[in-house]
């Protein structure tokens, strides 16, 4: 059954009705974002008080915009990010050598952290105006979105196909030109996924980043986070039920305005080479493609981007000319080495001298201990969401009628911030008697799961549509299926899966190992507790110890594990 109009049927609509509508809605869109932005430019003044959250639901939509305001803000920068770094990551040897190391330290570090250190920053940075506290919040969630689409883009660079890339050699395209008509379509249907499920991720931080404490202060700013933050304090279930009701009306309206069109655009960056597989359908697609106001921007500005493009061309050089001769190469690398090991040492000699003069060798081995403990849960946790979910995402991915009806629920329940429903857990934990120890598994698999989901469900959708039918054709069934096929060809996808949903885990432990109902509070032993009781009371140097801890684990991890997967996936698995 089909909800909304065919392109046939618009096009058939009297003229000007669709350019009619895009307009109206293009207005419309201006006017809120006009009337919601300017909240953010009231004045304060630390020590003043924000006013606090009126848990009148008629304000949830209001609240509700302000959120989504800041996501979208926080996803723009993060896009950005991600094409500068991962395609400077990806291009120098050298850089490569810092950058993903640092990707994989600022990926442990927890949203927490980052507000910790940075908030009083951006307080001076816009002295007077409420918009610093506005720009940290916008900055954690930026540090909850941005890791991910980073490693996923890093890795679609490290894999394209090789013909592809002796083919743009051949043909003598220029560094921006293989960059705009290679790079990026090669990996734009793991990187709209890999968005997507950063908003998401975003979602389950902006509680954290809409209660902010700063100068011994508690600052809270209008959103949807903090308003289901004083509702669990205040125990009002009715009040979170309204909640949650309108949290999901704005994933569905932000999936049907903005995902779901992106999903049939980046349709035609697929690589194929047979016409046999459906394409995904969006009724504001369809509108977008009918009206004639587009495509008449579209030719006004068409001069302008090929001149634009022709100047960006004429910057760069063409793939396959060398920049550095061999032994320049190798001074660079010698001398690299040298300023690594200068940095490694002094940062080991600050290290010895913080534990020393603070904590102890005593707290550096608890928190060790904690850390191995939170390490089985997310150990445990990766198991499980691979065993679960891959084979789900793999259908999805494979079955364009199964994606036309889970994608939308796949997206829905992925977007949903899980720690919204954790009051309910643990109304649920306490009264059916289950540890928080094996509970917060549960909680934590609710925000890093669909990761490896969704990464799977991309890796499915970029395996060209002709082997999967040679693959009928030769009779390739079953576990023979998944070893020759479906194996290699998610295998990059799911380790960059992998690796997000590991750092999430991570992220997530410390909201889900200690959760609270009004006066209510469980805890689980592990690490993420332990950064959550530190931050709660102000002491410093548990946070920083925890912290650093925490990076310790995940970085070891990465190095250890991930890393080889991912090196693993470049020179055998694929395309």
């Amino acid at each position: 059954m089909q909800t909304f109009p065919s392109p046939e049927a618009l096009r058939r609509l009297p003229a000007g009705v669709a350019d009619v509508a895009i307009v109206f809605g293009t207005l419309v869109l201006l006017a809120l974002i006009a009337q919601v932005g300017t909240g953010a430019f009231v004045r304060f003044q630390p020590p003043a008080v924000v006013p606090q959250i009126d848990l009148d639901p008629r304000n949830l939509p209001y609240y509700a915009a302000r959120s989504t305001l800041r996501m979208f803000i926080a996803l723009g920068f993060s896009t950005a990010f991600t094409l500068v770094y991962g395609y400077i990551a990806s291009k120098s040897r050298w850089a490569e050598r810092i950058m993903i190391p640092l990707l994989d330290i600022l990926q442990s570090v927890p949203v927490l952290g980052f507000l910790s250190i940075t908030v009083t920053g951006f307080i001076a940075l816009f002295p007077g105006s409420l918009l610093g506290l506005e720009a940290a919040s916008i900055f954690a969630i930026f540090t909850s979105q941005v890791w991910n689409m980073t490693f996923s883009f890093y890795q679609s660079l490290r894999t394209i196909p090789q013909e592809l890339s002796e083919a743009t050699t051949l043909y003598r395209l220029s560094a921006w030109q293989r960059f705009t008509q290679l790079e990026v379509p090669s990996a734009m249907v793991g990187l709209l996924w890999n968005a997507m499920m950063s908003f998401g991720g975003g979602w389950f931080f902006v509680a954290a980043s809409e209660a902010i404490s700063v100068l011994n202060q508690d600052y809270t700013l209008p959103g949807i986070g903090s308003y289901v933050e004083a509702a669990i304090r205040a125990e009002d279930l009715p009040k979170l039920g309204w909640a949650l009701l309108t949290i999901a009306l704005v994933i569905v309206l932000v999936d049907q305005l903005f995902w779901r069109p992106l999903i049939v655009w980046s349709d035609k960056f697929r690589l194929e080479q047979s016409a046999g597989m459906s394409v995904p359908e969006s009724w504001l697609y369809d509108l977008l493609t009918t009206a004639r106001i587009p495509r008449l921007l579209n030719s006004w500005l068409t001069p302008t981007r090929e001149l634009l493009d022709r100047l960006l061309s004429a910057l760069t050089r063409p793939q396959g000319v060398p920049l550095r001769d061999p032994e320049r190469q190798q001074r660079q690398d010698r001398l690299l080495t040298q300023i690594l090991l200068v940095v490694i040492g002094a940062i080991l000699v600050w290290i010895l001298n913080f534990i020393t003069t603070t904590v102890g060798w005593g707290e550096v081995l608890l928190t060790f201990g904690l850390g191995i403990l939170t390490l089985l849960r997310v150990a445990l946790l990766l198991v499980l969401a691979t065993v679960v979910w891959t084979p789900i995402g793999v259908a999805i991915g494979f079955n364009p009628q199964l994606a036309r009806l889970l994608q939308p629920v796949v997206q829905f329940l992925a977007a949903f911030p899980a720690n919204f429903i954790f009051p309910f857990a643990t109304l649920f934990f306490i009264r059916a008697h289950i540890s928080i120890e094996w509970g917060s598994i549960v909680l934590m698999s609710l925000g890093a799961q669909w990761y490896i989901l969704f990464n799977s469900i991309a890796g499915a959708q970029s395996i060209p549509t002709d082997l999967r039918e040679m693959a009928v054709d030769v009779g390739l069934r079953g576990w023979q299926r998944w070893r020759q096929l479906i194996i290699p060809g998610i295998f990059s996808a799911w380790v960059t899966g992998g690796v997000t949903a590991s750092g999430g885990a991570w992220n997530a432990s410390i909201v889900s190992e200690i959760v609270t109902w009004g006066s209510t509070t469980l805890t689980a032993t592990g690490l993420g507790s332990y950064i959550a009781e530190a931050t709660a009371v102000g002491d410093w140097p548990r946070i920083t110890l925890g912290i650093g801890m925490m990076s310790l684990f995940v970085v070891g991890f990465n190095r250890l594990l991930w890393r080889r997967l991912y090196q693993l996936a470049e020179e055998k698995y694929h395309l």
